[in-house]
């Protein structure tokens, strides 16, 4: 049975309401720091924040639509961590993702992760909107890029957040060699469990209270 504490440890403790403001990310951070979280998520225009050693800072970069120009999520993803951000989630071209044109998913993917430089990225591939195909494609961009990640959502898109057939399918894509991050819709400590079984080895939630009190040290 995983423990608490080590689901504690694969979270992203995130906060990504645009109407957000300082003082609620002060009590993220906070809250964080109680629950052993292994980082926090915030949007860009939180950046700088004040964390303790110990406790990572990762951010988003073309959020949430991904339909932003390359050269935009690079310079976002540069800016953010030129302001202290240890990880950017960013989001792929959906259109490139939906015409197939893997070449241009690729090259999105990888102009981020060189404006990123030691930063880990992790690419958000929005899978509830995806077919399979299209699911394990868009992976394999990613990994050709170099990303560090794949993630399944951003939790704002329509078609709904992480699913144990996403998290499982890739986990298979990418195997050991990259990460895989569940989010959007894990409320409960049976949802993170269920995503860490399907092969998720990160999770970004803002119900940590709520997962974490379900499970036991």
């Amino acid at each position: 049975m995983t423990t608490r504490r080590e689901i504690a440890a694969m979270i992203d403790h995130t906060l990504l309401k645009p109407e957000a403001t300082g003082e609620q990310v002060a009590a993220l951070i906070a809250q964080g720091v109680e629950l052993g979280t292994f980082s926090v998520c915030v949007s860009p225009n939180q950046l700088p924040v004040e964390v303790p050693e110990g406790l990572r800072v990762a951010t988003v970069c073309g959020f949430p639509s991904g339909a932003h120009a390359t050269a935009v999520k690079a310079a976002e993803a540069a800016d953010s961590v030129a302001k202290g951000a240890d990880e950017v989630d960013m989001v792929v071209n959906l259109r490139q993702v939906k015409e197939h044109d893997w070449d241009a998913v690729e090259a999105d993917v990888r102009a981020v992760k060189e404006a990123v430089g030691a930063a880990l990225l992790k690419v958000i591939i929005e899978s509830a909107a995806l077919t399979d195909e299209e699911i394990v494609a868009v992976c394999q961009a990613s990994e050709r890029a170099c990303a560090d990640y794949v993630k399944t959502s951003t939790g704002f898109h329509p078609a709904g957040g992480a699913s144990v057939h996403a998290v499982r399918l890739m986990r298979e894509t990418v195997g050991e060699r990259l990460g895989v991050k569940a989010s959007g819709g894990i409320r409960t400590a049976q949802d993170a469990l269920a995503m860490v079984e399907a092969g998720a080895s990160r999770l970004g939630v803002s119900a940590s209270v709520a997962i974490l009190d379900g499970l036991e040290d």
